[in-house]
This record gives C-alpha cells, structure tokens and sequence, in this order.
C-alpha cells in the first residue's frame, strides 16, 4: 500500500497503542467480544520503526495509548455495573449472611479457575513439576468450596439452592454460575476473553505508572530549568548591579578626572592668562618707554630739523640780504659809473 508506505510512525492516522502492543482490538480478536478492525492504522514495521526511535528520545505515546485503553475499560466496567443491576432485577434477594457465603464460594471458584489455567498453561510449555503443584493446591482449595457449599446449602431453602446463581466477572464483565464445574471455570479463566482482559488491565496500569513517572521527570526538569533560571536571573542581576555599581565608579572617576583636568585646565588657562597678563604688561611698559624714547627722539629730531631749518632759513635771508645788498651795491656802483662815464664824456666835450 503506498499511502502506507508514506505515512511514518508519528502521524496521528497511526495507532499508538498499537506501536505499545496494547490495542484491544488486537488482543481480543477471535473472542466473543472482537471489536474488529482498528479505525487507525497498525503495521508492525511502524512499531519497530517507533521501538528503535524510543531508544535514542522520549515520545511520550503513552499517554495517547493509555487514554485509550482508560475509555476501553471504562466501557467494560459500565457493561459490567449494567450486567450486575439486571442479576440483581431477576434473581431473588437473599439475606447479607446467604450472600456472603454465596460471594465466599464465588470466589473459590475463580481461584480454581485461575490455578488449572495456570497448570495447563505450565503443562503446555513443558513445565510438568510446576503444574503438579498446582494441581494439587487445586485439590485443597476444591476441599474448601466443599465446605462453603455445604455452609451455602444449609442456610438456603432446597428449592432456592437448586436456582442457578449468576455473578458478573470483575475482569472481563462475563457471567459465571454458582454451580459451574471446573472444567467451565478452567476455559473461563484461562480463555482468550478473560486472558485479553487481565493483559490490557495490566498494560493500562504499567501505563499510568509510567506516565506518572514521566510526568514527574518532567515537572522536576521543568522545576530545574525553572531554579536554573532563575539562579541565572539572580546571577545576572548581580552582575547587573556590579556591572551597575563598576559603571557607576568608572563614570564618577570619569567625573573626577574630567573635574580635575578640567581644574588642571582652568589653572593652566589662568596661569596663561596671568602669564599674557603679564607679558601684556610688560609689553605695554616697554612699549610705553620706547614710545616715549620716540617721542623724545622725535621731538628732539623735530627739534634739530626745526633748528636746522630755522638755520637753513636764517642763513637764506642772509644770502637773500647780502645778494639784494649786492645788487643794490652794483646798482649803486653802476649809477655811479654811469655818472662817471658820463661826466668823463662830459669832460672830454
């Protein structure tokens, strides 16, 4: 089938309890009660593909496996409470001392029952020793059901002893006769019904302890992981804080160093300034004595030019005066000569 062959052991059309071997649909196959086919799928080399899988991780199918079987048995015990209210509408009622001792011989029989199951079983196998010690505790406990059924029949009218009183097995909900021989008792208990019964009962309860088990692991992991974390979270808030509190030095020293070359700075910056102030000082003093020398030297050069010039001036005037003098002289002298020229050319004529 190929959609088969393309479905894996994990999808939800697969079922669990058949990879667990406990499907009930499986186990009471050719009884009275066969359920027929399983609505899900069942291939066994899903189950070994499941089997070799949960060695190596956890798939937790149990808990959808014992699900199942908890409706399946829960439908089985409802059948079983009906079974008893309708043996309790038909037959008649007898005192709490009657059926005690119809209870007590009730349950010898399912003991003999129960130990020629066992016996044939063991004889089956091989394992005669063991069956022949079964057989004979058979013997004892048929010597006790001997006994109740006297005690039983003593206490009864002989007309209500002969009714056949039925009682519901617990196990499988079947109906078992007070009066039944041991060969009746022996295929009951040691039939397929009963036996798939008994298995899917103790499948269920290996089930819910290893379910709890399981739950338990987990709740302690999650509770580890839990404590982990949370130990992480109080680690990381501890080093939050010192991470905190190592922040909080490295910014106040940071201050502190910025304070202090900022300090450093401003006594630096005032011993320039007082340094220019200073030198500004100085420079002003000295600029004030040279331009003070200046001036002298420059009033005395205006001074000495001024003399020069009044000099230069004075002796212009007195080149001006001598060469005016001159003239006026030659002027003077030039009249005089003409006058001479004159009255010499007068003289002569």
């Amino acid at each position: 089938d190929e959609t088969r062959q393309r479905v894996k052991f994990t999808d939800d059309r697969v079922c669990k309890s058949h990879l667990l071997d406990c499907c009930p649909h499986d186990i009471l196959a050719g009884t009275r009660m066969d359920l027929g086919e399983c609505t899900k799928i069942h291939d066994l080399a899903l189950r070994a593909d499941y089997e070799i899988a949960s060695k190596e991780r956890d798939l937790f199918f149990e808990l959808d496996a014992m699900d199942h079987l908890e409706s399946f048995i829960a439908e089985c015990d409802r059948r079983t409470e009906l079974a008893k209210k309708r043996l309790a509408e038909t037959q008649e009622e007898i005192s709490a001392e009657v059926s005690a001792k119809a209870e007590k011989v009730h349950e010898l029989n399912e003991d003999i029952g129960k130990l020629l199951a066992k016996a044939e079983q063991l004889g089956a196998e091989g394992n005669v020793d063991e069956s022949q010690k079964i057989l004979m505790e058979v013997e004892k406990v048929r010597a006790k059901k001997k006994e109740a059924e006297e005690e039983y029949r003593n206490s009864m009218p002989a007309s209500s002893f002969q009714q056949q009183k039925l009682r519901v097995c617990e196990v499988c909900s079947a109906y078992l006769g007070l009066h039944d021989n041991d060969r009746r008792l022996a295929d009951h208990f040691g039939g397929k019904l009963h036996l798939g019964f008994i298995q899917i009962r103790e499948k269920l309860d290996q089930l819910r302890k290893t379910v709890a088990e399981k739950q338990e692991k987990r709740n302690q992991d999650r509770l580890r992981r839990r404590e982990e974390r949370e130990r992480e979270e109080r680690m990381g808030r501890r080093s939050g804080s010192r991470n905190r509190d190592r922040r909080r030095s490295r910014s106040r020293e940071r201050r502190r160093r910025r304070s202090r070359s900022a300090s450093r700075e401003r006594r630096k910056s005032r011993s320039r300034s007082r340094e220019r102030h200073r030198r500004h000082r100085s420079r002003s003093r000295s600029h004030s004595r040279g331009h003070r020398r200046g001036s002298r030297d420059r009033s005395s050069k205006h001074k000495s030019s001024r003399d020069r010039s009044s000099r230069e001036k004075s002796r212009d005037r007195e080149r001006k005066e001598k060469g005016s003098a001159e003239r006026r002289h030659e002027s003077t002298n030039g009249k005089s000569r003409s006058k001479r020229s004159e009255e010499r050319e007068a003289g002569e004529i």
